[in-house]
């Protein structure tokens, strides 16, 4: 494993393309046009959870992906606003991309002028001969790589680009195929790492906005960060690599149609949880069950 340390201090390096977007439009867009959809739901996101406090050193975390890139964005503008003082690491893993892959992400970080730190690991070596459950060994393992380079760079906090249609798909997902209602936290204590908590600030910003501010920029971003699908890189999956979570966004979709409110109260459930109407519920590992006091 090594660093990297390609900090982007070389602006300027990639020529402008024809009727591209600068840096400087693509940060004017998220103040003014894409203000509302992007920055204001960031802010509120910040603000409802604690998820920044004075003195925080934050790891960005930047999988190549427009979740990870937007967010790299918004928190250089949250900076400027300077409510609190707190600190940005830009931080980029390569677990194995093919070079091209490695290169697309190098550039968009050029040319938003977002400065990376990008560290080698060999993860998709790893896990690639594995059978049973390789993408859930893949995950655990980048998170705790990601935890490690940021706990050596002072930091205290990681933030990863999950936004409010990962939230719901989990929910959903949890309860259709895991048999369990559970959401994605828009922040955890790491129980591995001492002093570190996990951090999503996309947690308000829906994934059509994102993919707006993409479209409305001409930006390219990387789709597949996976040995097992990389080579659609630069498209959008197709039918054939249907995943359950694309399973489930198409079933939102679906229902959607029927009652426009329904990724609004998918969202809520988990926030009106009446534990009265609950057979039973599990906090801190331990099993709780209505009969208990019945």
């Amino acid at each position: 494993m090594q660093y990297n340390l390609q900090k982007t201090e070389m602006k300027n390096h990639l020529p402008e393309r024809a009727n591209e977007p600068s840096s400087g439009d693509i940060e004017k867009s998220i103040r003014k046009k894409f203000h509302k959809q992007l920055f204001s739901r960031f802010a509120k996101a910040v603000r409802d959870y604690h998820l920044v406090q004075e003195g925080d050193k934050i790891a960005v975390c930047i999988s190549g992906g427009k979740d990870s890139m937007v967010m790299a964005k918004l928190f250089q503008e949250l900076q400027k606003h300077r409510k609190v003082n707190f600190k940005l690491e830009y931080l980029v893993m390569d677990p194995g991309y093919l070079p091209r892959n490695r290169k697309l992400i190098e550039e968009n970080a050029e040319r938003l002028e977002i400065p990376v730190r990008i560290f080698e690991t060999e993860i998709f070596d790893a896990v690639y001969e594995i059978e049973k459950s390789p993408c859930y060994l893949c995950a655990r393992m980048r998170r705790g790589y990601l935890y490690s380079q940021a706990k050596e760079l002072g930091c205290n906090k990681i933030a990863l680009g999950h936004h409010y249609d990962d939230v719901i798909e989990t929910i959903l997902m949890g309860m259709l195929y895991g048999g369990q209602v559970q959401t994605m936290m828009p922040k955890l204590h790491s129980t591995n790492f001492a002093g570190m908590e996990l951090i999503r600030p996309l947690y308000y910003i829906r994934e059509a906005d994102i993919k707006h501010w993409r479209d409305y920029n001409k930006l390219q971003f990387l789709q597949c960060a996976c040995r097992f699908t990389e080579e659609c890189a630069a498209s959008e999956p197709d039918e054939k690599s249907l995943s359950k979570r694309m399973e489930i966004k198409q079933l939102i979709a679906e229902m959607k149609k029927v009652n426009p409110f329904v990724e609004g109260n998918i969202f809520k459930s988990v926030e009106n949880v009446n534990l009265s109407t609950v057979i039973a519920y599990k906090k801190d590992g331990e099993r709780h069950h209505f009969l208990d006091s019945y």
